[in-house]
């Protein structure tokens, strides 16, 4: 497995991270002996990095994961680097309550996430939402506490912009934003990217397939109860024809290099520079072992700059998430 190291201070990771949260309910009900045999079967390909967030399933996917690791190899479960994000406030119901990152509730909940994985430390920590009422320098400023007591070894960001970007990074060494980047959101090209690459920070890029819409596999009336994706605007009528239709258009140079749609989309991400790892969020076998296939994909200039023909930026029809 390749590897690349995630910004000037993180750690080197392979090329491709496991996105878990999918196995927890995100996209409708996941076989948990499935997803563990996912998450083993991403280890002995040689993903290092596993990605997961305290409230996904209000705590379901960190001991998923936790079970996982300590049912793997031990050189497997040595390897394996964890990112948390916290933040997200839930009620009884899985419903979104707010966000918090005061630093009492930082070292609250980076406590119950040891407990919940069975580890030690965390790899990389991370808000996974700026919390407005509390400045984002307070926030780093207690995961750099933690850092200082051997809970922590590497601090990232999530979903933020620039002015918080520079204001984290003078408080602590930064190793990665975690953001949404694919051929269809492209919108940290502006300001966001060159900003990062400017610190050193790396990018850990989530939604490389928008959530299966360019995965090459998303049909009509696919989500069903609990899924995301029912009410997500980039999946509702005249918004999804439009973006399937840019798959279709995708699918085109992907059969021209005897690649699948999701092989090319990955591996297009992966093109856009050393700095940037792609987050997989398979969660069963067979779409693990399609995305690996990505890591084959050899994309010269001419293939770029048909891929990016064949899916505009700013061609994608809908918002990623609802307005509220």
């Amino acid at each position: 497995m390749k590897q690349r190291q995630l910004g000037k201070t993180g750690p080197s990771s392979s090329i491709l991270g496991l996105g878990c949260m999918g196995m927890s309910g995100m996209y409708g009900p996941a076989e948990r002996s499935e997803s563990i045999a996912t998450i083993h079967a991403a280890l002995e390909a040689g993903i290092t990095l596993l990605d997961t967030g305290d409230f996904y399933g209000s705590g379901h996917n960190e001991i998923l994961i936790g079970e996982a690791l300590r049912a793997a190899p031990a050189s497997r479960r040595d390897a394996a680097q964890i990112s948390v994000k916290f933040g997200v406030m839930r009620d009884p119901k899985g419903g979104r309550l707010h966000y918090d990152a005061r630093p009492a509730a930082v070292k609250n909940f980076l406590a119950y996430s040891l407990q919940r994985l069975g580890v030690d430390y965390i790899d990389i920590y991370r808000s996974a939402r700026l919390d407005a009422n509390v400045p984002i320098e307070e926030t780093v400023g207690a995961i750099a506490d933690m850092v200082k007591a051997g809970y922590v070894r590497h601090i990232g960001l999530s979903e933020v912009g620039v002015d918080t970007i520079r204001r984290a990074a003078k408080v602590h060494p930064i190793c990665d934003l975690q953001i949404e980047y694919s051929l269809i959101s492209r919108g940290i090209e502006e300001s966001i990217l060159p900003t990062c690459r400017e610190l050193g920070i790396g990018i850990t890029a989530y939604g490389v397939l928008s959530r299966g819409l360019i995965g090459g596999h998303w049909s009509k009336d696919m989500a069903g109860t609990g899924d995301f994706r029912s009410n997500s605007p980039r999946f509702q009528g005249e918004n999804l024809d439009h973006n399937l239709a840019l798959v279709d258009a995708l699918r085109k140079v992907a059969d021209e290099k005897h690649v699948s749609v999701a092989q090319i989309a990955i591996a297009w991400v992966a093109a856009q520079g050393e700095d940037i790892l792609p987050l997989i969020g398979a969660r069963r076998r067979d779409r693990l072992t399609e995305a690996l296939g990505a890591l084959d994909v050899v994309l010269s200039k001419t293939d770029i700059a048909m891929i990016e023909q064949a899916v505009p930026k700013g061609a994608a029809a809908g918002s990623y998430y609802a307005a509220a």
